[in-house]
């Protein structure tokens, strides 16, 4: 009996000891990750390309290289990806922007209607500065650039907005 009572007790000893190495692995996986997750960029970052991008679209479509103007709006909605893990209630806000309000935009891409974009283009901007004050960011208000925020860019290459790269 004494034999049965000591195996049992060091059975126990050793499951209390894995599973508190277990727990320790965990808490330091855990660590791990919330240590990657820091270094993750946030929303400013992300927001920072997707205005580039904004504004670059603008003078791709006014040069007519349509290709650069739907690449700009692609990895615009990508550039955001990031907020997914870092800032998710802000991301489905820029989901819903995107997938929404957006729309018209990447429409007028496709369709390659530069009348139409340039009506869909200035109401984005509204809206751009609109949900800016609504997530107290009031105090950053989108312009339309008069160049565009990456002047190493040929926008006078003419292209179809199905030249972009599944």
């Amino acid at each position: 009996m004494f034999r049965k009572t000591v195996g049992a007790a060091f059975a126990g000893v050793l499951l209390a000891l894995a599973a508190g190495s277990a727990m320790a692995a965990d808490a330091e996986t855990q660590a791990q990750i919330d240590a990657i997750k820091a270094t993750v960029p946030k929303f400013a970052i992300p927001m920072r390309e997707v205005g580039d991008r904004f504004q670059n679209m603008y003078f791709a479509v006014k040069d007519g290289n349509w290709a650069l103007a739907a690449y700009m709006s692609k990895y615009m909605n990508g550039a955001m990806t990031p907020a997914k893990l870092t800032k998710p209630d802000e991301y489905k806000t820029w989901k819903n922007f995107y997938e929404g309000r957006f729309a018209a935009v990447d429409k007028t891409i496709q369709a390659k209607d530069a009348a139409g974009f340039e009506a869909a283009y200035t109401k984005v901007i509204e809206d751009c500065n609109s949900c800016h004050k609504k997530m107290d960011y009031g105090f950053i208000k989108v312009v339309k650039l008069k160049t565009p925020a990456n002047p190493g860019l040929d926008y006078t290459i003419k292209s179809e907005p199905g030249d972009v790269p599944k």
